[in-house]
């Protein structure tokens, strides 16, 4: 379980080390146990009024593409002291106006016992072309919940997190 408190520490290391001149708005960091995710979002595209929205699309996809070449270097030499700092991997991503991508970021297998209809509604998804793979579809599922659950989620998130900070102020247990 992280805690509130590690999330500042992390969250407020990147604030402190991300150039300026990569966010156009503050940086989005993302933490779980195994994962830290920095979304900076960079200035949107300039283009004449009146544009078709295919070349608003591309030239947004373009700026994304350009930033995360011009900017691999310093943004792995960031990760690198993260990873070491807060014993996690660093993924990146970027928003430009309403274009968002992740350029790199963990895939971690989960292990999970799924009865017959569970796996049932897996295969379906799959049949139908939703999903490639059962672990595709599981995926799809998160998300999905994600998106329609997402106030209670937070809730959730805070709740577990109040938690875990109040086990910390408890008292220690020593080995013997």
């Amino acid at each position: 379980m992280i805690t509130s408190e590690q999330n500042d520490k992390i969250r407020g290391w990147f604030v402190g080390r991300l150039p300026e001149e990569w966010q156009s708005a503050p940086a989005e960091v993302t933490v779980d146990r195994d994962e830290v995710t920095v979304a900076l979002s960079v200035p949107d595209v300039e283009l004449p009024d009146g544009a078709a929205a295919v070349e608003v699309a591309e030239a947004r996809a373009g700026r994304a593409k350009a930033f995360r070449e011009d900017t691999r270097e310093r943004r792995m030499a960031i990760a690198r002291e993260a990873e070491n700092r807060y014993e996690r991997k660093v993924s990146w991503g970027v928003r430009v106006g309403d274009h968002g991508e992740l350029f790199t970021h963990l895939a971690a297998p989960v292990m999970t016992r799924l009865r017959q209809p569970q796996r049932q509604v897996l295969d379906t998804l799959v049949d139908v072309g939703v999903a490639r793979s059962r672990a595709d579809a599981l995926a799809w599922c998160v998300r999905l919940v994600g998106q329609h659950e997402s106030d209670w989620l937070v809730e959730l998130r805070e709740a577990m997190g109040q938690v875990a900070e109040v086990r910390t102020k408890g008292p220690s247990v020593e080995q013997t």
